[in-house]
């Protein structure tokens, strides 16, 4: 007898089929089996375990296109079992893990050897990123077709930008023949060097050195640029400007094949929220100004913007603690992404329902090649999350993640994940 499970009476939200109503969804061996009405009441079913999702949303497990899981190397930060409880706790069910792992994945075996630890100690689909350059130095390329013999599922030396444009222009074709999109980390070390904020008068009034917007936005137009050469495909990481999305808006009238993310924090927050001198408030890119944060909403409405990603980025506590100056960049996410989203987003009507799941789960599946993930339709894997979007909470330590460095703590969000699924299986409950 196959392994069932049956999700009751829920709204279903699937914006890859076009289903915006109430189903229930019956889950055979970790696949949807099937999507309908009154399937807990068919005789064949009796007896079925279920979750009674009456009033609630039902939607695909969310795609998370943008982590760091620190393991091997820093597992004090996170590891690869605490970050995928985060995720599931957040409604995400996969994560595409970033390769600026010490040592750095920019090898078969080491990336072999990941995928096996994954197997292991994950609770959630983990895919891993392959290095572009050797050590992510940005000096020779890494052995693509290896990495992706190896399972690679893209290339990226986020964490660092790819500066030299001849080699990120060799990197977009040999990526492009094999099938593997390359992400890039826009930013010009040359303006951005030795800043820890965004360029403006916080900055000036906090006595910091800050990046200006242009840091990031002229590395963005350079890739453009690049992509439009090659006719590669190309996708900008964590996006924070304006004008970076202007210019992609732009690209992507002209037919060049790029596109983008945004992160929670930058959508939510601005420079000037920032309290103090709190070190769990440093990201690259930083947070930015009221104006950029208003180009991400308009570039998530009208789909410039295809993904939010979290840019998931655990640092231990002693680390930040060093001050804004020395402690390193980065915040968590994943178990706050979900709230937040429907908080700063669909609660203030800039995203419906559909556009909120399409830029989570549908988009940065379809971006990934994931044609198994981010849908509820028969045949795919069962990941889904029940969803209430209108409880009231607020993120505070201890979080499922090894580390607790975020911004939104003692912020109180509307909306959360009740219940993950990933194959079939509970991951998360509250």
């Amino acid at each position: 007898m196959p392994e069932q499970l049956i999700v009751t009476g829920g709204l279903l939200i699937d914006p890859a089929v076009r289903i915006e109503a109430v189903r229930d969804v019956l889950i055979e061996d970790g696949k949807i089996s099937a999507v309908g009405t009154g399937l807990s009441r068919k005789s064949a079913l009796k007896g079925v375990p279920a979750i009674d999702a009456k009033g609630k949303w039902v939607i695909p497990g969310l795609v998370d296109m943008h982590v760091h899981l620190r393991e091997p190397g820093r597992e004090g930060d996170e590891t690869i079992e605490t970050g995928t409880k985060a995720a599931a706790r957040g409604g995400v069910t996969t994560v595409l893990a970033m390769a600026n792992t010490e040592p750095v994945t920019d090898t078969a075996s080491q990336l072999a050897f990941l995928r096996a630890k994954a197997r292991t100690d994950a609770a959630i689909t983990v895919l891993f990123a392959g290095a572009v350059t050797v050590g992510q130095k940005g000096e020779r390329l890494t052995e693509f077709a290896k990495l992706r013999a190896a399972g690679a599922a893209a290339l990226s030396d986020d964490g660092r930008p790819v500066m030299n444009a001849g080699l990120l222009r060799r990197a977009l074709e040999y990526a492009d023949d094999l099938g593997l999109l390359v992400i890039d980390h826009c930013e010009d070390l040359t303006l951005s060097n030795g800043a820890c904020v965004h360029e403006g008068a916080t900055a000036l009034r906090k006595g910091l050195k800050g990046a200006p917007g242009a840091a990031e936005t002229v590395q963005v137009l350079r890739d453009i640029a690049l992509a439009q050469l090659t006719g590669a495909r190309l996708h900008i990481a964590h996006v924070s400007t304006s004008a970076s999305v202007e210019a992609i808006r732009t690209a992507k009238k002209n037919g060049v094949r790029i596109s983008a993310e945004a992160a929670p924090h930058h959508f939510a927050l601005i420079d000037k929220d920032m309290p103090g001198y709190d070190a769990d408030w440093k990201m690259n890119p930083p947070l930015r100004s009221g104006e950029d944060r208003q180009a991400l909403l308009e570039g998530l409405a009208d789909g410039t913007l295809d993904a939010i990603a979290t840019d998931h980025a655990p640092h231990g506590c002693a680390s930040k603690a060093l001050g804004m100056d020395l402690a390193p960049f980065g915040v968590i996410g994943l178990e706050t992404s979900l709230a937040v989203a429907l908080t700063d987003l669909f609660h203030k009507k800039v995203l419906t329902r559909r556009k909120l799941v399409e830029r989570m789960s549908m988009g940065p599946a379809a971006l990934l090649g994931l044609k198994h993930k981010g849908t509820l339709a028969p045949g795919a894997d069962a990941d889904l999350v029940v969803v209430d979007p209108d409880a009231a909470w607020t993120p505070a330590a201890p979080f499922f993640s090894k580390s607790r460095n975020t911004p939104f703590a003692g912020r109180r969000l509307k909306g959360r994940a009740l219940t993950t699924l990933s194959a079939g299986r509970v991951v998360h409950a509250l």
